[in-house]
């Protein structure tokens, strides 16, 4: 039982010697899910320390200028209680540009398929022009009619009619672009949302872990904690470093070290993330499908810092804010607010069923599926064979690659049990993308069409080494279609 002073000053947990020991033991599971009912919730807004999670900052990038403004307005009301772990930190300096380059590739991607759309559109319009005039030649009931249509119904006069909605659909899209009030590239010292937060932060900002610190905690996430299931971060495992994999656990333990040095009395963290995975949440079947944080995460800090917990959703907490601390925001503020946390929902739940080159190293692709797919574009040779029955890492990115591709250029017909991927073996553009590419000149002229405009995947070139040179014409070609094919995208 927590016990709460008049005055609202923590008094720590105490024990109520009538309870039974079974129900000292495990409070922290006879829990109920936070609410805004909560009775306990006022003193973590009113003097606990408040840990925001990274995709709480990085959510400043995806708000709208005047949404943007008014969340900030809140966080400064409580900004010197505010706290950064230094993962949070890096986390937040080094994912800002890729939510800036998001944002900017989604707007520009919606655009170039709004254009398909109606380019499909003026198609469609002739075809149905030539149905008739096909009709017309084959019966003859009028020889000039087919000439006539001709001169109606074209290319031209399709996309003029369509003017008016391409118009109508751009004019949404630069709205929203405006709305937004940032650049994808802003340069750091002219990013107003990088500056404004560490104003925010000041100096309570945790310090880099030492290197055998870092080592150790790094040890127990992935060589003990995921295996077994112990939240945080356990949905991580298999990350393409046991760095990143560890990346929730290391900032969990910032938390619980940090909440033992503050002082006795008022050890609360309040600890705001939108990431309701399984690996911070428990789903209790049992209650209507509701989520709860997981209850061994409230006893950890108990135990080990002998602290109060309290995880709450942004949606949650901004209400809070204005419950208890009497900062007011908008409306339509709360409304972004809980789209920026659905679209970050959706993004997890695509994560989660979505192969990339960083989880493809280490998931099985279904039984007979990447043979298929070889079949599919007639890489038939042993070496190539042997490649798709391994369980080696590099392999495995191999064989899902090949899957992904196949279905992307139509090559085959994908179930529609089959997961998706983003694995692309090549690039076109005149930078790098992120990650590890090597320029195209590596190959000989005649081997690439475009080498000095085009980056080659470092997995892929390594593949090469080991792969059959009979099959290396047929891998290129299939790289570069895909690189020709995904090039609206990175533009």
């Amino acid at each position: 039982m927590i016990f709460v002073s008049g005055d609202g000053e923590f008094q720590g947990e105490q024990v109520d010697p009538s309870e039974p020991l079974l129900i000292q033991r495990f409070r922290s599971w006879l829990q109920p899910a936070p609410s805004a009912e909560d009775a306990t919730r006022e003193p973590f807004f009113t003097n606990g320390l408040i840990v925001l999670d990274t995709n709480i900052l990085l959510s400043l990038y995806e708000y709208t200028e005047s949404a943007r403004e008014d969340v900030f307005t809140a966080l400064e009301s409580v900004s010197d209680r505010l706290w950064m772990p230094h993962q949070v930190g890096l986390e937040f300096v080094r994912g800002r540009r890729s939510t800036l380059e998001s944002r900017k590739v989604a707007l520009t991607d919606a655009a170039k398929e709004v254009n398909q759309h109606l380019m499909q559109a003026v198609k469609s319009v002739v075809a149905a022009r030539n149905v008739v005039s096909k009709q017309l030649a084959k019966y003859g009931a009028a020889l000039d009619a087919g000439e006539e249509l001709a001169r109606l119904i074209n290319d031209s006069a399709a996309n003029n009619l369509l003017q008016e909605y391409r118009a109508t659909l751009k004019k949404h899209l630069d709205a929203l672009k405006s709305q937004h009030g940032l650049p994808a590239d802003l340069a750091e010292a002219d990013d107003p949302v990088l500056l404004r937060v560490a104003r925010m932060y000041g100096d309570r900002i945790g310090t880099q872990p030492d290197d055998s610190v870092l080592r150790a905690r790094i040890e127990e996430a992935v060589g003990f904690r995921f295996p077994n299931e112990i939240p945080p971060g356990y949905r991580d495992l298999g990350k393409d470093t046991p760095l990143k994999a560890a990346g929730d656990f290391l900032l969990w333990e910032e938390v619980v070290e940090h909440a033992k040095n503050l002082p006795t009395g008022s050890r609360r963290i309040l600890f705001v993330s939108n990431d309701t995975k399984e690996d911070w949440y428990e789903t209790r079947r049992g209650a209507g499908g509701t989520q709860r944080p997981w209850p061994m995460l409230f006893e950890e800090v108990r135990t080990r810092a002998d602290a109060e917990l309290r995880i709450e959703t942004p949606s949650l907490f901004y209400a809070g804010i204005k419950q208890f601390l009497h900062t007011d925001l908008n409306a339509t503020t709360y409304e972004e607010i809980e789209r920026v946390s659905s679209v970050q929902d959706l993004l997890v739940e695509e994560e989660a069923d979505l192969v990339t080159v960083h989880n493809a190293a280490h998931t099985t692709p279904p039984p007979g599926l990447a043979n298929e797919a070889s079949r599919s574009v007639e890489l038939t040779t042993a070496g190539t064979r042997t490649a798709l029955e391994s369980a080696a890492p590099s392999f495995r990115t191999f064989q899902w690659w090949l899957i992904g591709v196949t279905a992307q250029l139509g090559r085959r017909e994908p179930s529609s049990a089959e997961c998706k991927i983003d694995i692309a073996a090549a690039y076109r553009g005149d930078k790098a993308p992120p990650g590890s590419w090597e320029p195209a000149t590596v190959f000989r002229p005649g081997d690439w069409v475009h080498r000095d405009s085009s980056w080659i995947a470092s997995w892929f070139l390594r593949l090469f080494k080991e792969l059959p040179q009979s099959d290396h014409a047929v891998l290129r070609s299939l790289a570069a279609q895909q690189a020709e094919a995904n090039r609206p995208a990175f533009e």
